[in-house]
């Protein structure tokens, strides 16, 4: 206890920026500083990687509140009254206090919200067809009711997927805000920014085609007579959430800023609009799928301390099955336990002061800000869309993103890192990577191509009855041939292979000679560079002269490449090898050797 009132800490001095950096140039020993600590995010922000009280940081304004009555979401669909009312009254005993219905099918609004008590549980429609008169039924039986929740047409949805524009839907849009007038807690406009993130977007983009197409909406009901504060006071902004944690936290938070600023452009101060946040389709994943639990997890820990206002957790296997009781019983129970358990949503505003979030966030915002402008400048968010403007620059980064994900220098357990080689997955289940129409946005898992080279192997082994067979043939130096051959584990697991675990062998004579008459059909050998040097030919030449046919890689990056090749190396793998091309290459060459070997 300190009782004699001295300062706390007073031998640890403060250290100055200047002091830290000096320290840390020598510790770099030459190395590029902002190569080596400075975070590059495809949002175009670079992240720093400390800040003390010299920092100077912009705090934003209007950034949101940390909501004390969260939402909890669960989807249900809705064929008929009866199967709908049972499914959102089993969500709602399950811990659930928000229901989507998907209104597939026409029914009674009295039996589908039969039991279902309004006043503690949240409603949200997406209507396909029949939404007037659907509206009018709900409205009617929710008089004197504390009606709570949205109604989403998908406006914006059907328009950025298809490429056409309904204008019947803004009449629907306009009526739909004088139907819902005397509930103010009912959002009847929704504005979905998902399929941007989902089609590969960054944050940035995200941001500002959302309120591009805000503004778009809010011009065409001012055409119909709508206020601009009814088009505010109704709106519903339904977000994805990516996967980099603290970034996405800053985006939730510079979107309340830029909401704001848009409505102070029209006059509008004071408005009571809300914001659902739906896990990605981008981040998931069909193998090794019960990670979709730890990107959920982490997704909606995101969006709310971003200050979201509903949060809506997909399946983890929703992306190859329906979702099964058990896989949305555990969805609903991550938003549960956050609340309940981990007090998310019962601390007001705790990121608020953080120097990192809040210089992501106005670093997000001021990106945001600026593409926002330079689309409305340019004729707005239908004509950019219309000219492809928008498709376009989300397709640049997009490409960016796999690329990343191909090198593997963005990590995806499960997808292109940590494989599950215990599984196994159904071919039929795996993407076939088609390419999709550039001229809409087409929502997918940023995983297809990879799942498109997993699905070959797959379909080889359906049809020969064989699984390749990977050897791990490691000798010398015991440190560094230990730790290429876990390299070469992961990253060839990614294929589906059958990645025996590492045999170690005396000498690289013996470590060839074993390996090319083992039943093998991909033999990598692991060992230290100064290994390489003195028998790494010889390894090859031995082993070629036992085997023609067989792959053989090497873990690592020798100096003499093209000799190495000239004698037989079909390849290497180390940490600047491209996934799929690489493993694309072996999987060309065992299907040869297969069908040389039926004929």
């Amino acid at each position: 206890m300190n009782t004699k009132n001295k300062p706390l800490f007073s031998e640890f001095p403060p250290v100055s920026t200047e002091q830290w950096m000096e320290r840390v140039t020598a510790d770099l020993k030459g190395a590029d500083f902002d190569k080596k600590l400075v975070w590059k995010n495809l949002s175009g922000i670079n992240i720093q990687p400390c800040y003390n009280s010299e920092t100077k940081i912009t705090q934003l304004k209007n950034t949101g509140e940390n909501s004390q009555t969260l939402v909890n979401y669960r989807t249900v669909a809705v064929c008929c009254s009866e199967t709908g009312n049972d499914a959102a009254k089993k969500a709602i005993e399950e811990g659930i206090n928000g229901i989507i219905f998907q209104m597939i099918s026409e029914v009674k609004v009295e039996e589908l919200l039969k039991d279902i008590d309004l006043s503690t549980i949240t409603v949200s429609f997406e209507l396909y067809n029949n939404v007037i008169p659907f509206t009018k039924d709900l409205v009617q039986f929710a008089k004197g009711k504390d009606l709570k929740g949205y109604i989403n047409t998908r406006i914006i949805s059907n328009y950025v997927t298809s490429g056409s524009f309904d204008d019947t839907q803004i009449d629907n849009a306009a009526e739909l805000i004088k139907l819902t007038a005397d509930f103010p807690d009912f959002k009847a406009l929704t504005i979905s920014g998902t399929e941007f993130l989902d089609s590969g977007a960054n944050q940035v983009q995200e941001i500002a085609y959302t309120l591009n197409a805000l503004v778009f909406l809010t011009e065409k009901l001012k055409a119909k007579g709508i206020a601009v504060q009814d088009v505010f006071n109704n709106l519903n902004v339904l977000l994805a959430i990516g996967l980099e944690y603290f970034v996405e936290i800053g985006k939730f938070r510079a979107f309340n800023n830029l909401l704001a600023e848009v409505a102070a452009k029209y006059g509008i101060s004071d408005f009571s609009n809300t914001i659902t946040a739906k896990t990605s389709i981008w981040s998931k994943s069909i193998t090794d799928a019960e990670t979709n639990l730890l990107r959920c997890t982490t997704e909606a820990m995101s969006a709310i301390l971003g200050n979201v206002d509903g949060v809506l957790i997909d399946a983890y296997d929703k992306e190859f099955k329906s979702a099964s009781d058990f896989s949305s019983r555990i969805a609903g129970n991550i938003t549960t336990i956050l609340k309940e358990e981990s007090y998310f949503g019962k601390v007001s505003n705790p990121v608020d002061g953080s120097y990192y979030i809040e210089e992501v966030s106005s670093k997000i915002a001021e990106k945001a800000l600026e593409l926002f402008k330079t689309i409305e400048s340019e004729g707005g968010f239908f004509t950019a869309f219309e000219n492809e403007t928008i498709q376009q620059q989300i397709a640049e980064i997009r490409l960016k993103k796999l690329k990343l994900l191909s090198q593997r220098r963005i990590a995806m357990v499960g997808i292109n890192k940590y494989p599950n080689l215990m599984e196994t997955v159904d071919k039929n289940l795996l993407s076939t990577s088609k390419d999709s129409n550039p001229k809409v946005l087409t929502p997918r898992r940023a995983s297809l191509e990879i799942e498109a080279m997993r699905r070959v192997t797959e379909e080889l082994v359906a049809e020969t009855n064989v699984r390749p067979i990977v050897q791990l043939a490691s000798y010398g130096n015991l440190t560094m041939r230990k730790a290429r051959a876990a390299f070469a584990y992961d990253f060839i697991g990614v294929s589906g292979f059958d990645v025996h675990q590492e045999e170690s062998f005396e000498t690289a004579t013996i470590a060839a000679y074993e390996s090319a008459k083992s039943n093998s059909h991909v033999v990598v050998i692991c060992s230290s560079d100064d290994d390489y040097d003195a028998t790494a030919l010889d390894f090859i030449n031995t082993f070629r002269a036992l085997s023609k046919d067989k792959v053989l890689l090497l873990a690592g990056a020798p100096k003499n490449m093209d000799e190495l090749t000239e004698a037989g190396l079909d390849g290497v793998v180390n940490m600047r090898t491209d996934v799929l091309v690489t493993l694309a290459a072996i999987q060309e060459k065992i299907q040869k050797t297969f069908k040389s070997l039926e004929v």
